[in-house]
C-alpha cells in the first residue's frame, strides 16, 4: 500500500505509473461478520451498538470483472446504511450479498462471511476492467453508489428502477469504508478539485440523495418559492437540502433539535428554524397514538415563517416519528418526499388530510445516474458544499458510526483510509479560497 500512496501523492505520476503498480494481495476494511448476524437478538435499535459489530479486518482484493474499477481509496464517509448495517437493522446485509450471488458466476464473489461495507469514497482509479474507456489509472474519482445491471428495459428511462438495482457497499461487497475498493465504472465521477479527499468523500450518497428527492422531477420538483419543510435540516441529508432549497431560490422551514444545529442552519443562509425540542413538539401521546393538535401547533408555528402559507413541499426522512404532521402541514395539492424512515418504518397519518387535499407522497431512493453527475456537478462548481464536520481514522470507524447512530454528529462524518492526514487532495488552490467558509462551515461548530 505504501507504493500506491507513494504514487497518489507525488506529483509527477502518470498513468503509466499507477498501470505499473503491483496490486497488494489484501488490504484493511471495515466490516461486519455473517456469524455474528445475531449478536444484538433481543435489544431494542437504540441500544445496539455498532462499536461492537465493526470490524477492522485484512480481507483479499477482489476480482476484477468486466466494466468494474479498482479504487484505491484515500477516503470515506458514515451514512445511516452503515448504521443499519452494523446492527442488522432492517435484515442482515448478508441476505442481500446472497441473493446478488445467485445472480451470475460474477457477483458470487460479493457472497462472503464478511462484508466489506460504505457507500462513499474519494481516492484514486488503480485498476479497470475489459470494456472501460472513459476512466485510466491515476484518474482521481469519488463514486456515487448507484449499482445496477441495465439487463432490463424497466431501468433505461430511470436507473433507480432496474430490478437489479443495489446500493454499492449496503446490497453489494467491496464498500468505501476500506484502502481499496471494487466499483462499477459508471459509478465513477470527477473529484471536485477544490476539495481535500474527506471533503470530497462527504457529499456522495446524500448530496445525490437530497437531490432528487427535493430537486428532481423524479421526486419534488422543487422551484422558486416553494415552502420546504426540512426536517433534520442540520443532518447528513437535511445540511444538503437545506442547501439546494437556498440555492433554488425556495424558503426553506429548518426543523432542528438543538440551538447549535438551528446555528448550523442560519449559518447556511436560512431564516427561518424551528427547535423542536426547545419548542417541546411531542406528535405522539404514546407508541399508538399522534396527537393531532400538536401537528395543528406545528403548522401554526410554520405559518409563523411563511407569511400564513402552508407547505408546498416537505422533505421527509425520519418516518414513523414525524410522518402524520409532515402530511397534516402540507398544503392543498402540496408533496411529501419520503426516504430512509430513521425513527421507523411503519408510517401513519390521516387520510382524509391526504385524499381530501389531494396531496401526493412520492417515494424517493437514491438517485439516478444523471441526477447523482447533476449533484456533483454542482458540488465541483461550489454552488453546493460538503456538510463534514469531524473526520474519523479507519480503526475508529465504529465509533464514527455510533455517533451518527445516536444523533451526536452534525451534518457527515468522515473517515480516512489511505490519506495519512487531513487536508489532502487540493487541486485548486484559488477556487478553495473563494468557498473556504463553506467548506468549513460545519467543523467549526
Amino acid at each position: 500500500m505504501k507504493e500506491i500512496l507513494d504514487a497518489i501523492q507525488s506529483q509527477d505520476s502518470t498513468a503509466a505509473d499507477f498501470a505499473a503498480l503491483s496490486l497488494p494481495e489484501s488490504y484493511r476494511a471495515i466490516t461486519v461478520h455473517k456469524d455474528e448476524a445475531e449478536m444484538f437478538a433481543g435489544l431494542e435499535t437504540r441500544d445496539k451498538d455498532p462499536r461492537k459489530s465493526i470490524h477492522l479486518d485484512d480481507v483479499p482484493v477482489p476480482e476484477l470483472g468486466p466494466g468494474e474499477a479498482l479504487v484505491a481509496v484515500m477516503a470515506s464517509s458514515v451514512n445511516y446504511n452503515s448504521v443499519w448495517t452494523s446492527i442488522f437493522e432492517p435484515v442482515s446485509t448478508f441476505s442481500f450479498l446472497e441473493r446478488y450471488g445467485k445472480l451470475s458466476e460474477l457477483t458470487k464473489r460479493h457472497d462472503l462471511p464478511y462484508h466489506v461495507i460504505g457507500s462513499d469514497l474519494a481516492g484514486v482509479v488503480l485498476r479497470t476492467g475489459p470494456g472501460v474507456n472513459a476512466w485510466n489509472p491515476g484518474d482521481e474519482v469519488v463514486a456515487h453508489c448507484l449499482s445496477v445491471e441495465l439487463e432490463s428495459s424497466d431501468g433505461h428511462n430511470d436507473t433507480m428502477l432496474d430490478p437489479e438495482q443495489r446500493i454499492w457497499g449496503f446490497e453489494t461487497n467491496f464498500g468505501g469504508l476500506a484502502e481499496i475498493a471494487l466499483v462499477k465504472s459508471n459509478q465513477l465521477m470527477p473529484k471536485p478539485k477544490h476539495l481535500s479527499w474527506e471533503e470530497a468523500a462527504a457529499p456522495g450518497l446524500v448530496n445525490s440523495t437530497a437531490y432528487r428527492q427535493l430537486v428532481s422531477r423524479n421526486g419534488a420538483g422543487m422551484k422558486q418559492g416553494d415552502n420546504v419543510l426540512i426536517w433534520g435540516a442540520s443532518g447528513g441529508l437535511g445540511s444538503y437540502a437545506t442547501q439546494f432549497a437556498l440555492a433554488g431560490g425556495a424558503n426553506p422551514i429548518c426543523v432542528v433539535s438543538s440551538p447549535e444545529k438551528a446555528d448550523i442552519c442560519r449559518a447556511m443562509g436560512a431564516e427561518a428554524v424551528i427547535d423542536r425540542n426547545a419548542e417541546g413538539y411531542k406528535f405522539w401521546k404514546d407508541e399508538r397514538t399522534q396527537d393531532p393538535k400538536e401537528w395543528k401547533r406545528f403548522g401554526k408555528r410554520i405559518r409563523e415563517f411563511t407569511g400564513g402559507e402552508d407547505i408546498d413541499i416537505v422533505f421527509e426522512h425520519p418516518g414513523r416519528e414525524t410522518f402524520g404532521a409532515s402530511v397534516y402541514v402540507t398544503r392543498k395539492g402540496g408533496t411529501i418526499t419520503t426516504c430512509a424512515s430513521t425513527s421507523g418504518y411503519m408510517h401513519e397519518y390521516d387520510n382524509r388530510y391526504l385524499w381530501m387535499s389531494l396531496k401526493r407522497i412520492i417515494g424517493s431512493h437514491f438517485a439516478n445516474y444523471r441526477e447523482a453527475w447533476e449533484a456533483n456537478r454542482l458540488i465541483a462548481k461550489g454552488k453546493i458544499h460538503p456538510t463534514l464536520s469531524k473526520t474519523y481514522s479507519l480503526e475508529d470507524t465504529g465509533q464514527a458510526a455510533y455517533d451518527v447512530h445516536r444523533n451526536l454528529h452534525q451534518g457527515k462524518v468522515g473517515v480516512l483510509a489511505l490519506a495519512p492526514r487531513e487536508g489532502l487532495g487540493v487541486r485548486d488552490q484559488e477556487m478553495r479560497e473563494q468557498h473556504i467558509d463553506a467548506i468549513n462551515r460545519f467543523r467549526n461548530v
